[in-house]
């Protein structure tokens, strides 16, 4: 039997991309699936597909009207929707402010909703949709990479902090996935990550891998535990080597 089989589940920004991959699979796996995303529109259109309830809106604050859609009790929250921000140090106080709200703040807002009753019961699992650019970075998206750094770190300190008491978290960090978001990274997106980007679907089938094997850090490109371990032994070669991704960025008029 799966592992999410009759478990309630949460699936924010969930109205295409990665989202909806993970909405589809959850279901699959026979989760009762709450369908959350901004546009009520494709919100209805993925939970009608595949059978789950919509609960449209701001990701931040629907974890009350999804416990209640689920009859009393989340199992599986998977803090999904993401703001993909470019610009540089130079980009305006509401564009890091955004990136800030949705990447970060939305996940810490979730989880003060939903600790009370996981650490109750013993059990609850958090499911964050990273970036790889919350593990290195991402040319061209000050904004985005610093925000996902800060999905990452929470996402970490939720598990250190709590697995003792039956949380689960996962962290996943993909490269490029051929999203809308993939789209509007631009020059970036296709110097960087279109060569190697994957389909929504392999993200849901690395995020199942990683919970049946029990998880933390969920790597849909495997080789981005070797730019990891890069970054880590050899911050100054790793940099210079960033430095001179950036600069044929740069060179490709942006």
């Amino acid at each position: 039997m799966s592992t999410v089989q009759g478990a309630g589940v949460v699936v924010t920004g969930a109205g295409g991309g990665i989202g909806a991959a993970l909405a589809r699979r959850f279901a699959a796996e026979g989760a009762r699936v709450v369908v959350n995303d901004i546009d009520p529109g494709r919100t209805k259109a993925v939970a009608d597909e595949i059978g789950a309830t919509a609960v449209p809106g701001d990701a931040s604050g629907i974890v009350d009207e999804a416990r209640e859609a689920l009859g009393g009790t989340v199992d599986v929250y998977c803090a999904n929707a993401g703001l993909a921000s470019p610009g540089d140090a130079f980009a305006g106080e509401d564009v890091w402010a955004a990136a800030w709200d949705v990447n970060v703040m939305a996940h810490v807002r979730a989880a003060r909703a939903l600790l009370p009753d996981w650490l109750e019961r013993g059990s609850g699992r958090f499911v964050s949709t990273v970036s790889a650019a919350g593990l290195l970075t991402m040319v061209g998206a000050a904004p985005y990479s610093v925000s996902k750094h800060g999905a990452y770190a929470f996402a970490e300190w939720l598990s250190l902090t709590y697995r003792h008491r039956g949380l689960k978290v996962h962290a996943i960090c993909p490269q490029g996935v051929r999203t809308d978001m993939l789209t509007a990274a631009g020059s970036a997106g296709e110097l960087v990550l279109a060569p190697t980007a994957i389909e929504p679907e392999d993200v849901a089938d690395a995020l199942f891998e990683g919970i049946e094997a029990d998880r933390f850090l969920i790597l849909p490109h495997p080789e981005v535990a070797g730019y990891y371990r890069a970054r880590a032994s050899d911050p100054e070669r790793w940099l210079n080597n960033m430095s001179h991704i950036h600069q044929k960025w740069e060179g490709t008029g942006q």
